[in-house]
């Protein structure tokens, strides 16, 4: 992974662990956030998703964990990730383990209600992040072993592709987190895409 110098505010969170998405090259990221106020990571959220609507994303909070005082944050690109979960594979996949509806506020809800209440996390969370849709399966059946190999998830695909994958990544988040120590304003990393 890359090494970073930000410190742990929202936003060098938010900018660290989702770079890919605010320029538009992945549907969705999460953070953990550990907070000292609940009110105060609550209004943090709504006030990010409410200035970076206007760049096609959106930031919820998909699970609060009072007991370690933190947040799990999802920050996505609605019209990307309705493409990506609309793909017929993706929502037999979906639908085959347990999700209903097919409308995606329909799949982010039931998504936030198996994060609530699964003793296990739902590793199915991939598909909301982007992963291709063999990797997340491959995970699953494979219970995160034999994989071909490792950057930002267990890959099951071909590694030299996958490779190619998170360097890109890679080279983004290095390149925004600079942007942002610099001063660059989180509007304006964020792509119109």
């Amino acid at each position: 992974m890359v090494k970073q110098a930000v410190s742990q505010t929202f936003e060098a969170v938010l900018v660290r662990q989702c770079a890919p998405t605010l320029a538009g090259i992945k549907p969705g990221s999460i953070f953990c956030f550990r907070h000292s106020s609940l009110e105060i990571a609550d209004r943090k959220v709504r006030q990010w998703d409410e200035q970076l609507a206007p760049f096609g994303l959106s930031v919820q909070i998909l699970l609060e964990r009072p007991d370690s005082s933190s947040l799990i944050v999802y920050v996505f690109r609605r019209s990307h990730l309705e493409r990506t979960l609309a793909d017929n594979a993706c929502q037999r996949f979906l639908a085959k383990i347990g999700y209903k509806s097919a409308d995606l506020d329909g799949l982010l809800q039931q998504l936030t209600d198996r994060l609530q209440t699964q003793a296990e996390f739902p590793h199915e969370i991939g598909v909301f992040l982007g992963y291709p849709l063999r990797d997340v399966i491959g995970f699953i059946e494979n219970r995160g072993r034999n994989f071909t190999c490792c950057g930002f998830w267990k890959s099951y695909s071909d590694p030299a592709e996958m490779q190619v994958c998170f360097a890109c990544y890679r080279k983004c988040i290095h390149t925004y987190i600079s942007l942002y120590e610099q001063g660059v304003p989180i509007e304006k990393l964020a792509v119109l895409a």
